[in-house]
């Protein structure tokens, strides 16, 4: 298993101490028909646990005798993994990606009722409806629980603010992914205003970045592109793409890399398109452009 989960899961079950925290990932979304929007995994269940699969549940209880990190996963299926490839199932979930033990995401709420009594405080963020209401009438029955003489938690903590902190300090291996990062946006960007000239679409802009992207390792983008320009350049989050550019225009890129494990690299750079194909040197004409700007000036 990567280093950065397991130091940020030894991490965060350290700072949550003798309560239990829930996070779950992302699902599906529906795009048409059979079809689905491409799926990314849910930040906080990601950081914790780079598994990057719909469905699945991380609970963290550390003090467990056997079972202090559990991943709740859809099981193996060989005809949907057919359709819709593979799984890491049960058994992958252990051996891959270094839980203590886990479960089909269908035992999921009986596990929480188990995992769930004398534990002073639950740690889950609020704000997921699909999820929400799992949480909800956990703790309800958790307080039923009281009768049998159980103890429930007294008290629901959001964990964004340990997972943020967590965030702020980076071991020297994602020093170096983020770093990376910056590395191929940086250069994406340089292609893109090598490549800008009058009478191209924004999106075709958009694709030469992108391919910059793909072309070093990065599967994803951090954000979606915005590429706007002429009067699209004054929109905050323009993502049409779709203008054709002019001689002169200047052209606004809000645009970076999510590289290996999820770093992402947030970068903006201003040009102009040059007055021909035949001169594409969007960062002399840039150049010579933002010399005459003064204070004051439209």
């Amino acid at each position: 298993m990567d280093q950065p989960f397991t130091e940020r899961r030894l991490r965060f079950m350290d700072a949550i101490g003798e309560g239990l925290a829930v996070v779950p990932g992302a699902q599906e979304i529906m795009r048409n028909a059979d079809t689905n929007h491409d799926f990314r995994q849910a930040s906080d269940f990601f950081f914790l646990t780079g598994f990057d699969e719909p469905d699945a549940v991380a609970v963290f209880n550390p003090t467990h005798v056997k079972e202090r990190y559990v991943l709740f996963v859809r099981p193996r299926d060989r005809e949907m993994e057919i359709w819709n490839g593979y799984r890491a199932g049960i058994e992958g979930a252990v051996a891959r990606y270094g839980a203590d033990a886990a479960y089909s995401i269908d035992e999921l709420d009986q596990k929480l009722r188990d995992y769930g009594l004398d534990r002073p405080v639950l740690y889950y963020r609020l704000g997921n409806p699909a999820f929400d209401p799992r949480i909800t009438r956990l703790v309800g029955e958790l307080r039923a629980a009281r009768a049998r003489g159980y103890t429930p938690p007294t008290r629901l903590e959001d964990s964004s603010p340990i997972l943020n902190e967590l965030r702020l300090r980076k071991l020297p291996e994602e020093l170096a992914r983020l770093r990376r990062a910056c590395e191929i946006s940086a250069e994406a960007h340089t292609e893109a205003m090598r490549f800008t000239h009058p009478g191209l679409m924004e999106y075709q802009v958009q694709a030469v970045l992108e391919y910059v992207f793909r072309m070093n390792g990065s599967r994803r983008n951090a954000y979606p592109s915005i590429v706007g320009s002429g009067p699209n350049a004054c929109i905050l989050h323009y993502l049409e793409n779709n203008r054709r550019m002019e001689a002169g225009d200047l052209l606004l890129i809000d645009a970076g890399t999510g590289a290996s494990r999820r770093p992402s690299a947030r970068s903006t750079r201003s040009c102009c398109a040059p007055s021909s194909r035949a001169s594409p040197r969007p960062s002399r004409d840039s150049a010579t452009r933002w010399s005459t700007t003064r204070p004051g000036a439209c």
